[in-house]
């Protein structure tokens, strides 16, 4: 691993602009890629980052260029022949990286690409693989495994697992196929040795391993990953035969990006953006949850307005506590989505029983709204606001409106994320500023009502 202190990127940068190939060659022959990656991002110069694309190896180069952000790749891409790309690049990456850097191309670019690519087969793969949803494990997988027949013996399993082995970077598992190619089981390494003249491996394998199939949702790939442990785990299609393999590091990378775009939508924002994005793609993000939230501040005002002007000369020390209202009904509702997303998302929570949960998060909501209720009204009651009568009925409202606020808020935070869930739609947009707003409106409605029915009650 290598620190990149600015020194040395500056020392670096400067090697490449005097063109000084050997020291910056011999430099980069200790490097891992991941570091190059990050050198060339932080050095943030097209024409320097081609240079020290050309001064790596072809497997050196590609390994690079996929551990390169997809903003930081697209300009080296756009400066590489689309020859370059297939010979350089995709004939030196795993399928499933080959068939990302590919996807990133224009259409037109991407069959140009295809028909440079030597390897026939490779190209084949990589052609299947795109027929595939991005978000499916078909999207994902890789065709790179070695596989072997439950009728071999172990000495020709060996001899065949050796060929295999040439062209691959890593070996996760062995797989074990009949002869119609169906996924039959696992033969793992121990069984090698401890079992050398086994006549045939069908007698050793390790049957029934957990596959998916290729239109299983990557979301529920990673929990499977997760559940069990996993390196690795074959694909298999509609009929059981093999088609590919998931590895942790893909599911790793495709974890971390659904988490930033959940984060993403959480806090408002429409389509996945970076931070060195353009101002326009920035602000056409951004300003969709704003617009809305604008609307959500109108409603509120016309709901103030509607009754509220006359409450407030009235009773003017109800304007004190409005944010108080809102401010819990937006905090309580966003925690409750939260924790249901969060749970949709690990499978810890099956919507199949969801109606035990809202349930649960009722009773907690009450438990909540309580307490909640109960300190309020202790301080209002200590710091009464107004004369005798104004504060007797600012104490009890108060702690009326944030009683029911939480509990509506509780279970409408429940309720909406469960609702998205059936309806396909994901549920981390429930834990943004819809909730936040919704509930802003709704407690402000009930805050006022209540405060002016017990006026009037009490007067």
């Amino acid at each position: 691993m290598k620190e990149l202190t600015r020194e040395y990127i500056d020392r670096f940068e400067q090697w490449c602009h005097e063109g000084q190939k050997e020291q910056a060659q011999a430099e980069l022959a200790e490097m891992h890629p991941a570091d190059i990656a990050e050198l060339i991002a932080e050095i943030d110069d097209d024409d320097v980052a081609l240079f020290i694309l050309e001064l790596l190896d072809d497997e050196k180069a590609a390994d690079t260029l996929m551990e390169l952000d997809e903003d930081e790749r697209k300009p080296l891409l756009d400066r590489l022949s689309n020859e370059q790309i297939a010979k350089r690049m995709l004939e030196h990456l795993d399928t499933d990286d080959a068939v990302d850097l590919i996807q990133e191309l224009d259409k037109e670019d991407q069959a140009e690409v295809i028909k440079h690519i030597d390897d026939v087969e490779q190209a084949g793969d990589i052609i299947d693989l795109m027929k595939y949803d991005e978000d499916t494990a078909g999207g994902l997988m890789g065709t790179e495994m070695i596989v072997v027949n439950e009728n071999w013996s172990m000495p020709e399993c060996i001899k065949q697992m050796r060929l295999q082995a040439e062209d691959m970077d890593e070996i996760y598992n062995v797989y074990v196929v009949d002869d119609d190619n169906r996924l039959r089981g696992v033969l793992p390494l121990k069984k090698m040795v401890t079992h050398p003249s086994v006549s045939k491996i069908k007698h050793v394998i390790e049957d029934d391993p957990v596959s998916v199939t290729t239109d299983t949702p990557i979301d529920e790939v990673a929990l499977l990953f997760e559940k069990y442990d996993l390196v690795a785990m074959p694909v298999i299609d509609s009929i059981g035969r093999l088609v590919g393999r998931i590895t942790v590091d893909d599911i790793m990378d495709e974890v971390r990006e659904q988490s930033e775009r959940d984060y993403q939508l959480a806090s408002g924002i429409a389509t996945d953006v970076e931070s060195d994005d353009s101002i326009f793609a920035q602000t056409k993000a951004r300003l969709p949850w704003l617009i809305i939230g604008m609307i959500g501040g109108i409603t509120t005002s016309l709901t103030i307005g509607s009754f509220g002007e006359d409450l407030m000369r009235v009773l003017p020390g109800v304007a004190l506590f409005m944010t108080l209202i809102g401010g819990t009904g937006g905090n309580v509702g966003t925690q409750s989505s939260a924790i249901v997303v969060q749970g949709l998302a690990s499978g810890s929570l099956d919507i199949k029983r969801a109606g035990r949960y809202i349930l649960k998060e009722l009773c907690v909501a009450l438990f909540n709204a309580l307490i909640i209720s109960a300190i309020v009204f202790v301080y209002n009651s200590l710091r009464p606001v107004g004369d005798p009568h104004q504060a007797h009925v600012l104490t009890i409202a108060v702690s009326a409106s944030l009683f029911c606020v939480v509990i509506f808020a509780s279970v409408f935070g429940t309720l909406v994320p469960l609702t998205f869930e059936r309806l396909k739609i994901d549920p981390a947009i429930a834990t943004g500023p819809f909730i936040s707003i919704t509930n802003d409106i709704v407690g402000i409605w009930m805050y006022l009502h209540i405060s002016s029915m017990l006026y009037y009650a009490l007067v």
